[in-house]
């Protein structure tokens, strides 16, 4: 996947419990809380997979929430993301083998689908250990895989990109 650099603004809640006269252990509480928020969101659509906040640029003025106590900072930063392309070539492991095709994880990418139809010499062998199989190679559980990314699509309620993958071209397929 592509890593890009993506400057960004969130608010940060602080709860009082973590507030104090000092600057530095405001500012380390802020950087532990934008951490874990990161941590949580995961990724979006728009700049895909958080992988590491890489500076902290500013930290405005807090506001304070009235009924709570809480302290809300504006804050901006740079994060590296990973965002999947399409056309893009990509390592990933196989995870499960179905009679339609095969899913893949690469990364932080838990949901890439090679259809069965997209490996035209392979052919699905099923019982325990189900397996795509052609004349020189296999595809099963834990195989490694170079594939090429047809497409994409964010899925909101699980704060993740699916793929669709195809290993049909020069130097794809089981490694």
């Amino acid at each position: 996947m592509v890593f890009l650099e993506a400057e960004m603004s969130w608010n940060v809640l602080i709860s009082p419990s973590q507030l104090d006269r000092k600057g530095l252990l405001l500012r380390k509480a802020i950087i532990v809380r934008l951490l874990e928020d990161v941590t949580n969101r995961r990724a979006s659509k728009e700049h895909g997979y958080y992988v590491a906040v890489s500076q902290l640029k500013a930290i405005s003025e807090g506001k304070v929430r009235e009924l709570t106590g809480d302290v809300l900072f504006p804050i901006s930063f740079t994060c590296i993301t990973q965002k999947p392309m399409k056309g893009e070539v990509m390592v990933g492991h196989v995870d499960r083998i179905l009679k339609h095709g095969v899913f893949l994880k690469s990364g932080p990418v838990e949901s890439i689908f090679l259809a069965e139809k997209s490996m035209s010499d392979y052919k699905y062998i099923g019982g325990e250990n189900a397996m795509f199989m052609n004349d020189h190679s296999k595809l099963e559980k834990d195989t490694a895989v170079r594939f090429k990314v047809l497409g994409f699509r964010w899925m909101e309620a699980d704060r993740q990109f699916q793929l669709l993958a195809t290993i049909a071209g020069d130097f794809l397929g089981p490694l």
